[in-house]
């Protein structure tokens, strides 16, 4: 079995002192990314629902990016979205800021809470780094 290569970003470095978890592990070329929130570095969740949406695409890109991938190389996604049918038209249009459509399979799931109280959505990906 490959290594494992545990995936801390400097801004997330708070997550696994206070939280208990890794934003990522790669394994072989494959990213396996904790689901990402819109929050700070400073774990501060952020209340208004298109800048908690476009900080949850910034924290995946980092983790993306940390781990020597990019959005390009995401092959599954999993969305969880509190209060789905009202923030899903703002979500997508967020979301095509960073990530086309029909780039990777997708599942997106409408749950009743996430982690904080606070939040609307979490964003869960698997990525595979391509070989130059």
């Amino acid at each position: 079995m490959p290594d494992r290569e545990i995936i801390v970003p400097e801004s997330m470095k708070l997550i696994p002192e206070r939280i208990g978890y890794v934003p990522a592990v790669k394994v072989g070329d494959t990213l396996f990314c904790a689901g990402q929130i819109g929050r700070t570095a400073e774990l501060v969740v952020i209340e208004d629902p298109e800048q908690q949406f476009i900080a949850a695409w910034e924290n995946q890109r980092t983790v993306l990016e940390a781990g020597g991938c990019s959005f390009d190389d995401v092959v599954d996604m999993t969305t969880y979205h509190v209060d789905l049918a009202t923030h899903m038209d703002l979500f997508r249009r967020v979301k095509d800021r960073y990530f086309p459509d029909s780039q990777c399979a997708w599942t997106c799931i409408g749950v009743q809470a996430l982690a904080h109280p606070a939040l609307l959505l979490e964003i869960k990906c698997v990525a595979v780094q391509r070989r130059s």
